[in-house]
């Protein structure tokens, strides 16, 4: 993937009078190439005047930035304690078969990426699978294809 560098200047741009805003500056980068591609942090560390290493610590420390591209959707499954002993790991096992992916990998067609987590907070309605922000609760292998097809007509 080609990156616009007058994109990446732009959005840094958008925050030259806030001091301290290298998260938001990355959140917009990924969010208009869908990861954090390697040219757009070299540029960012130079336009921020920052060690490049800094804004790698940054991109690596956090579980929402991605390195690697990712799919046009993410899916999130819960394996919680909670959403474990509701049947979370089957309705892994269930995604994962439908998608053809492991956990932390994105569909050849770059449609899905899966991830898990260990907590979503939201015990009461386990197991959970989020897809880009929406909330599946009382999830069963039943209902994970019912999930997926929303977003792969989309």
């Amino acid at each position: 993937m080609d990156v616009d560098l007058r994109k990446v200047a732009a959005i840094v741009d958008r925050y030259e009078d806030e001091g301290g805003a290298l998260i938001a500056i990355l959140q917009d980068v990924q969010d208009e190439y869908n990861y954090l591609p390697a040219d757009a942090l070299r540029s960012v560390a130079e336009k921020l005047n920052v060690p490049l290493i800094n804004v790698y610590g940054i991109a690596t420390f956090y579980k929402s930035f991605s390195l690697e591209p990712r799919g046009k959707h993410l899916v999130t499954v819960c394996l919680g304690t909670a959403c474990h002993v509701r049947g979370a790991k089957r309705i892994l096992a269930e995604v994962q078969k439908k998608l053809n992916v492991k956990r932390g990998g994105t569909t050849e067609d770059k449609m899905f990426t899966l991830e898990t987590v260990n907590c979503l907070g939201c015990c009461a309605i386990g197991p959970v699978v989020v897809v880009d922000g929406e909330y599946y609760g009382q999830t069963t292998t039943a209902k994970v294809d019912s999930i997926l097809d929303k977003y792969k007509a989309k």
